[in-house]
């Protein structure tokens, strides 16, 4: 009865859709409202006679043996290909869904064309602030206090283009403009007087040549004029394209700069001279000799104090001129390493001190100068539990100064240019404000022991408070680099941003690795000994042909060729001759994986069908190191649809890979080394040989050789595959099991909808909290933070 029923309704159909068509021409668009009345009429005894005639009250589940519908695209039964439509599919002997095309022979799914929402928000952690154009630079290398509490600073990069910022009561208030592009880069020196601010630059010969720019090849250091609004103040012979600039030197950058009355002074490095010029005019003086002049300042008798920097054995001093460049007797001896000076509202003079120390001392200096106090707790960061960020605990310092009422502002840069972290304190003592901009080509890993309530950077732990809006759930909680125990720890020498943070056998430790897949960094834990800091435990290279893997003098005892393990047997940090591991393998890697069990998992870009190293933890050493070998490493075969294998990621308790790469069906265009292929595929039974995918998707991918579309990195975590986009940062969600795509996040406006470009291969990390919520880490190196999607589960 169903059967017949079925039949007469698919012959009505038939005819419907024919009239349809008909009336979906122009000619018939003003047809009677009679046909429409009988149509909607028919429609309806259709639907009556169907409802009356299968009787919904059965129990007896009726067998549709004709046709079973979905909305969505069409599937051929035979192949189960399931085609990309623009509009509703007619009813044929197809079963219909919505979702991704699929080809029976290799599982490959792509082109999703309906993504239903995931409900998701964004927050962001390691800056201050987390959109706009006046948000903490990604480092200051020096800084100016003006009496109004005023901040001016400056840099050598900043990858957003505000190298010069102005602070003023915990905000951003703007910058020293176009010191970015066109072969422009800050510096490491500034001031300002009541009418202008000036800052060390450097010019290439990258701009237009009918403007002034330097020719080919030179480089001109130079100083350049502001107004303190922070616009370009040109003057009469001023050089470069708005004239604002002097050039100082064609070999060395400037070092120092200080103004009193009508006079600029300049610490020209490279000429051994302090060169003195018109705050009007902007023309030269005169000059003076001074050996390695670095850091200048101005005391109330309007002499100068000058850092001479250490070079080759000398160590540093601070040293005392007049005006007219006559040294005064008056010198400093006893600093390490002084980075920055000032005098304060007093008149003493404020050296930062950025030995083992780690404080702002102050000396009185009216006649010889002594210390007579000091700032910040003594050994700074790593004073107490060391690591632990306290307001009083100092690290990395490049900048000091006081305001006229007395207030203190000092500048923690980290080690090897960690970040910004830039406080004022009252003359007291006590914090007033603090501007943070942490994150530099990083990015974020959560602690499953505490379901995401730590979180870790290359250099940094936050504590989170979930409660909290976007923004303000982040507390800095340790800073995990000790520069003076160990000296030879490797975010020192090189620059990792890849983190993946592992429970092994219940103990913590931190992976690292860098843009280029070249390394991974072990560190581990010890809050009896080390408080909050990772100490180096272990490192693998990968092969640099006949060369050492890593050029240079660091680390010591480096094999001359191949590549290598390092593990630290004796816990000191150091880098010993015996503590090597010894090999030589194929030289292009495509990434790195830490499995939950801590074995280390090496993606190679080889074509040879064994490009896939399986490194299984043997244990963990006396000193807490975990222990690989080469000895004990297994070569497994790549699965045949890759030709060049990019990531990897392998869940030992589902036994269940993930790979991407570029494939034979979709190849590379080009050589881009970066980025993470043009499909994903999972393979179930790993362990058990299976090399077949349970599916493939298809993710963005580059076709033109211009990156303006391609994957960057991916990332799985519960029920989801994570994948983001090179330029466009968009997070593309996939559902694990079955590979269709079920979202995709943009930022939102908690972070003005913007991100930059995603430039490592680990820019996406994701993890999933115990009550469902996912957490997804996204690099967000533009604007010098991390990029947090929260997503229910």
């Amino acid at each position: 009865m169903i059967n017949r029923l079925l039949m007469e309704l698919e012959q009505l159909r038939q005819k419907l859709n024919q009239h349809i068509k008909k009336l979906s021409k122009p000619r018939y668009l003003q047809k009677s409202k009679t046909f429409n009345f009988l149509l909607s009429l028919t429609v309806a005894v259709i639907v009556t006679a169907f409802g009356i005639t299968t009787d919904w009250t059965t129990t007896e589940t009726p067998t549709l043996t004709d046709k079973v519908l979905w909305t969505g695209n069409s599937v051929d039964s035979g192949n189960l290909r399931v085609q990309n439509n623009t509009e509703i599919p007619t009813l044929t002997d197809k079963v219909l869904w919505a979702g991704n095309r699929i080809d029976s022979e290799n599982l490959l799914v792509q082109n999703n064309t309906e993504t239903p929402a995931l409900t998701y928000k964004t927050s962001w952690i390691g800056n201050t602030v987390g959109s706009g154009n006046l948000r903490v630079q990604n480092n200051i290398e020096a800084m100016y206090v003006a009496p109004d509490g005023t901040v001016y600073t400056n840099s050598h990069w900043d990858e957003a283009g505000n190298e010069a910022g102005i602070y003023k009561d915990g905000k951003v208030i703007g910058s020293l403009e176009d010191t970015h592009g066109w072969s422009r880069g800050g510096g490491k020196a500034v001031t300002a007087s009541s009418k202008y601010a000036y800052i060390a630059m450097t010019q290439g010969a990258g701009g237009n040549k009918k403007e002034d720019y330097p020719p080919e090849g030179t480089t001109w250091y130079c100083v350049r004029r502001y107004n303190l609004l922070g616009k370009p103040a040109p003057f009469s012979n001023g050089r470069g394209r708005d004239k604002s600039m002097v050039i100082t030197s064609t070999k060395s950058e400037v070092t120092g700069l200080a103004t009193v009355e009508n006079e600029l002074y300049v610490s020209d490095f490279a000429a051994n001279r302090i060169r003195v010029y018109d705050t009007d005019t902007m023309k030269e003086l005169r000059s003076f000799n001074v050996p390695n002049p670095g850091t200048i300042t101005i005391d109330r008798q309007k002499n100068l104090w000058i850092i001479q920097s250490k070079k080759g054995g000398k160590p540093a001093k601070i040293l005392h001129y007049s005006q007219n460049g006559k040294q005064l007797p008056q010198q400093i001896a006893d600093v390490v390493e002084p980075t920055a000076i000032a005098i304060n509202h007093q008149g003493k003079l404020l050296v930062a001190e950025n030995g083992p120390r780690q404080q702002m001392l102050i000396y009185d200096i009216k006649s010889q100068p002594v210390q007579v106090g000091s700032f910040g707790s003594k050994g700074g960061i790593y004073a107490g539990v060391p690591g632990e960020v306290r307001d009083l605990k100092l690290y990395g310092l490049t900048g000091v100064g006081t305001d006229a009422s007395g207030n203190i502002y000092i500048n923690s840069n980290g080690f090897n240019r960690s970040g910004t972290d830039l406080r004022k304190f009252s003359p007291s003592g006590k914090l007033i404000w603090r501007s943070l901009g942490l994150i530099f080509v990083d990015n974020a890993d959560a602690d499953p022991k505490t379901d995401g309530v730590d979180l870790f950077t290359k250099q940094e732990h936050y504590l989170m408070d979930y409660s909290k809006p976007a923004g303000k759930q982040w507390t800095y909680k340790a800073y995990t680099l000790n520069a003076f125990k160990y000296p030879q720890d490797p975010r020192l020498h090189t620059s990792p941003d890849g983190t993946f943070f592992r429970r092994i056998q219940g103990k913590p430790f931190l992976f690292l690795t860098d843009m280029y897949s070249s390394f991974l960094q072990i560190y581990r834990f010890n809050p009896a000994t080390d408080g909050k800091i990772a100490i180096p435990a272990g490192m693998f290279v990968g092969t640099n042909g006949d060369k050492k893997s890593i050029t240079g003098t660091w680390p010591p005892h480096q094999p001359k060729q191949g590549e290598w393990i390092w593990r630290d047997g004796n816990g000191n940090g150091t880098f010993e001759k015996n503590e090597y591991d010894i090999s030589k393998d194929y030289p292009y890697l495509g990434g790195w994986w830490v499995d939950s069990k801590g074995d280390v998992w090496k993606a190679l870009r080889t074509q040879d069908g064994t490009g896939i190293r399986h490194y299984p933890l043997q244990g963990i050493d006396s000193k807490g190191n975990p222990i690989y070998s080469y000895s004990s490493m297994e070569k497994q075969t790549t699965p045949s649809i890759f030709n060049d294998l990019r990531r990897i990621e392998y869940f030992p308790q589902t036994d269940t890979m993930y790979l991407s790469g570029f494939t034979v069906d979709h190849p590379a265009f080009g050589d881009d080394t970066k980025v993470a292929g043009s499909e994903i595929a999972r393979f179930d039974n790993w362990s058990q040989g299976n090399r077949t995918p349970r599916w493939r998707i298809v993710i963005p991918y580059d076709t033109t050789g211009k990156r303006e579309v391609a994957t960057a990195a991916i990332s799985v975590a519960g029920d989801n595959v994570f994948a983001v986009t090179f330029k466009t940062a968009e997070v593309y969600v996939y559902n694990a099991t079955t590979g269709a795509q079920v979202d995709k996040l943009k930022p939102g406006p908690e972070v003005g909808g913007e991100s930059g470009w995603i430039d490592i291969p680990y820019g996406i990390r994701a993890f999933r909290r115990s009550n469902g919520e996912y957490l997804v880490f996204v690099e967000e190196n533009w604007k010098g933070k991390v990029i947090v999607y929260r997503l229910a589960g």
